[in-house]
């Protein structure tokens, strides 16, 4: 299961059935869950906490400093959930004190080659990050996203659950939930309609999010006019609420 040529650090702590390939380093204050596989030439620091039956390929680095010039040390986390895959030469790095302290990765989800997670993210589950997407500081990612190739994200920055992103868009605000976006800068080009039907979205549920779209992005209104607006459609449908939250909650305002 340990390949004689892993280093691994007294202090680490291994579940059950866990594979560490050659040359990889395993550091102290490291968990790693039971039936996980660490490939070979890997690098992960602590504090990390890596859960069960995930998959990490060669080179990547997981655990390390964060690339911030405030960092001073502290002992800041990295936290994986389970049954992610994670491809070749990926870096996922841990939090700052001034970002709460932890960077987060949920579960079930593809990270191909070349993905950078920077410090005090909030990644959701069930998302796919192409090759070299990148997050910035501080950046949250909703559930069941998918980042296309080269997709960058600026810190700070918010993108909403189930939202698709074309290769190389680069966003400076906030991604509602549900698009289809594309650019540099992001600008979007309607719903998802294709990937909420395959997660199980009602017929009627996507014909109030169309509607919800049309008002935001394709009647002229104001943002504020738009919610405004919306206020009936977000009390009946759910979804459509979420949508609506997400604009009215987004700090940095949002893509247009």
């Amino acid at each position: 299961m340990i390949h004689p040529q892993a280093l691994i650090d007294p202090r680490a702590k291994l579940g059950k059935n866990v594979q560490v390939g050659a040359f990889s380093i395993i550091g102290p204050d490291v968990e790693i869950g039971d039936g996980s596989w660490i490939g070979p030439h890997v690098v992960v620091n602590g504090p990390t906490r890596i859960g069960a039956d995930n998959k990490i390929f060669q080179f990547s680095s997981i655990g390390e400093a964060p690339q911030d010039l405030k960092y001073a040390g502290e002992p800041t986390r990295l936290e994986i959930g389970d049954r992610n895959v994670i491809r070749e030469c990926c870096t996922f790095s841990r939090g700052t004190v001034g970002g709460g302290g932890v960077t987060r990765v949920g579960s079930d989800s593809l990270f191909m080659a070349y993905v950078h997670i920077a410090h005090d993210c909030r990644v959701g589950d069930r998302v796919v990050f192409a090759n070299n997407a990148t997050l910035a500081g501080h950046v949250e990612v909703g559930e069941r996203s998918i980042l296309g190739g080269f997709v960058g994200i600026h810190q700070y920055c918010k993108v909403g659950a189930h939202v698709m992103l074309g290769v190389a868009t680069v966003s400076f605000k906030d991604i509602p939930p549900f698009l289809m976006v594309h650019g540099n800068t992001a600008k979007p080009y309607g719903l998802n309609v294709r990937g909420l039907k395959r997660r199980g979205f009602s017929d009627a549920a996507i014909h109030a999010l169309k509607d919800a779209y049309k008002a935001v992005y394709r009647s002229g209104l104001t943002v504020e006019q738009a919610l405004q607006q919306l206020t009936p459609l977000s009390t009946q449908y759910p979804e459509v609420a979420v949508f609506t939250d997400f604009i009215r909650n987004a700090e940095r305002g949002i893509i247009r």
